[in-house]
């Protein structure tokens, strides 16, 4: 079978990473891929957002399995351009899809269906919005209503900081128009998980959950990232908590989606609060999670094409789909400066050095001009991952390989699955 991957981050290399590991799976294609895919598939230079195109060279290269990674091309109607072609396409339609890309629509979907999340006011204006927030107690939660590649969220500590989130989002326009609606909602305090599932519309097929770290400083200090490290399983989350989401959360919003006439068929992912009120949503993602893929994969034992398959042709019901009890463990490297300005085109020194049951997923790198030169080319530059027996096994494994890869700036957090 001739699969096509779009997208190229970590994400993406730990997904082909996996389906290369089906028998299923003949060759392998990544558009537009990384220096890591590019060691185990063909990359394909055409951006993950340029859908014609890629649904061209799906047609001319007979592709028979596509599987989308980031959202924005979810969001703007890839898998309904791949199912118009007639190609299998993994990811939900541009309808179902709105579950991430507008937060505002999200939120009344949990109000209507009593899906249990935070308190909230959505707003259009920005002097209400404004105004709103002088009548809050921080911390407050501020959020764009579109997609920001997971820093639209701010956690306020203070109503200067409040003040300052709304300005940048409604009158700077930092993530574009994704700012044209805010969200003011309650703070939630609690831990933290990542709950993903598999689901054909149906038939919901929970994977194992993960931790996420969001903040780019120890301690969860500093602004928000896309994500710079993970863990899988969090202690903390108990099976009866696993099956209390899945009935509470993950069930009543597959059926919601089908009663709007949004049919689900992907991954689910919920970013949830395990409040003292019991869970509670903080977002939805129509796609994997990045880290959370890069630790949550190699735990999977079923063939991911036979689960891919399913999911598109309905039969979710008719497959089971096993996990390691191995624990596993991320740290993103990251260029400096991140999630701010930052310089690339570094060479990246070490990546043979590491030990050979150290699976390392590039996410902003490039090959150089040099023969075996790696350089970067983003702000996430690497996931460094390893498993074990448990959390703090696979832990050390990944500090002690870190030390080993070099490139100018390089930093990371020293307290992933610090688990306290």
């Amino acid at each position: 079978m001739k699969i096509l991957v779009i997208g190229g981050g970590g994400r993406e290399h730990a997904l082909t990473w996996k389906l290369k590991q089906s028998p299923k799976a003949s060759e392998l294609f990544v558009a537009p891929g990384n220096a890591g895919t590019a060691e185990i598939a063909e990359n394909i230079n055409i951006s993950a957002e340029d859908i014609d195109s890629l649904v061209r060279f799906a047609k001319d290269n007979k592709i028979e399995l596509v599987a989308v990674g980031p959202e924005a091309p979810l969001a703007e109607g890839i898998a309904d351009s791949f199912q118009g072609a007639r190609i299998p396409v993994f990811g939900p339609s541009k309808a179902a899809a709105q579950i991430e890309s507008s937060k505002v629509f999200a939120k009344e979907l949990m109000v209507k269906y009593g899906i249990p999340c935070a308190r909230s006011v959505t707003f259009s204006s920005y002097n209400r919005a404004e105004l709103y927030i002088e009548q809050q107690k921080p911390p407050i939660v501020v959020k764009a209503d579109g997609l920001a590649a997971g820093k639209g969220v701010t956690i306020a500590a203070s109503m200067k900081e409040a003040q300052a989130a709304l300005y940048d989002i409604m009158v700077k326009k930092i993530f574009g128009l994704s700012g044209n609606r805010v969200i003011i909602e309650e703070f939630l305090s609690g831990r933290e998980v990542s709950a993903l599932a598999f689901t054909d519309g149906k038939t919901i097929v929970p994977m194992v959950p993960a931790g996420d770290y969001k903040r780019v400083f120890d301690n969860n200090e500093g602004p928000n990232t896309g994500g710079m490290g993970g863990f899988s399983p969090p202690p903390f989350y108990s099976p009866e908590l696993a099956a209390m989401v899945k009935s509470k959360i993950m069930e009543p919003t597959v059926k919601a989606m089908a009663k709007e006439g949004r049919l689900y068929r992907g991954v689910l992912y919920c970013g949830l609060m395990l409040t003292d009120a019991g869970p509670k949503v903080l977002e939805f993602n129509c796609r994997f999670g990045d880290p959370e893929t890069q630790v949550i994969l190699p735990r999977l034992t079923t063939d991911l094409v036979e689960i891919i398959l399913a999911v598109i042709n309905g039969s979710l019901d008719k497959i089971k789909v096993d996990w390691s009890n191995d624990a596993c463990v991320g740290v993103v490297m990251s260029s400096p400066g991140y999630p701010g300005k930052y310089e690339t085109g570094f060479p990246i020194i070490g990546l043979n050095e590491v030990d050979k049951d150290i699976l390392v997923f590039h996410a902003g790198t490039k090959t150089g001009t040099k023969p075996d030169e790696i350089l970067t080319s983003g702000g996430r530059v690497l996931t460094v991952t390893a498993t074990g027996k448990d959390i703090n096994e696979a832990r050390k494994k990944v500090y002690a390989s870190l030390p080993k890869i070099h490139f100018e700036g390089a930093h990371y957090r020293r307290d992933i699955a610090l688990i306290k």
